[in-house]
């Protein structure tokens, strides 16, 4: 139902922090993905600023992790053919979300009742949920979600399994 992300270094220390967190928990959902080094439209980039932008991260979070990533959200949400092509020679799949909501901002975080509210309401088969990490909301309600949603009788699957 979710890719976590991991991008921008002045982020890298408290996302860090999410994936020690979803790792003790034992969260089945959480994939980390490739979103790039520095969130940039990736249509506005040439093949070798996409290389830099995807490899670098790609090649910090083997070497931390012990992780390969091969999914990758593009920033914004923007891409073209041309960069799909380019992420796929990568070694990556693109994936897209089904939901999403204004989390990001972490000036302005959503209020947790709704957010909550939000998140449960719109749930469905199939979801891929976009939620950002550095999102102290999410973080705070990310648990009590994942037990409600297996209340009502979802369950999680990582992206490997809708192949």
């Amino acid at each position: 139902m979710e890719q976590k992300s991991i991008h921008n270094n002045k982020n890298f220390k408290y996302n860090n922090l999410v994936i020690s967190r979803v790792t003790e928990k034992k969260w089945y959902i959480a994939i980390t993905g490739n979103h790039t080094v520095n969130h940039k439209s990736m249509p506005d980039l040439t093949e070798s600023e996409i290389n830099e932008e995807v490899m670098k991260l790609h090649q910090t979070i083997k070497e931390k992790f012990g992780y390969e990533m091969k999914y990758i959200r593009p920033p914004k949400g923007e891409f073209s053919q041309r960069t799909l092509k380019i992420t796929k020679s990568l070694g990556y799949k693109t994936v897209m979300w089904s939901f999403a909501y204004e989390d990001w901002n972490e000036n302005n975080q959503p209020n947790e009742e709704k957010a909550k509210k939000k998140i449960l309401d719109n749930i469905h088969n199939g979801e891929i949920m976009l939620l950002h990490g550095n999102s102290k909301t999410n973080t705070n309600i990310l648990d009590s979600i994942i037990k409600e949603a297996k209340n009502m009788g979802y369950e999680f699957k990582s992206l490997d399994e809708f192949k």
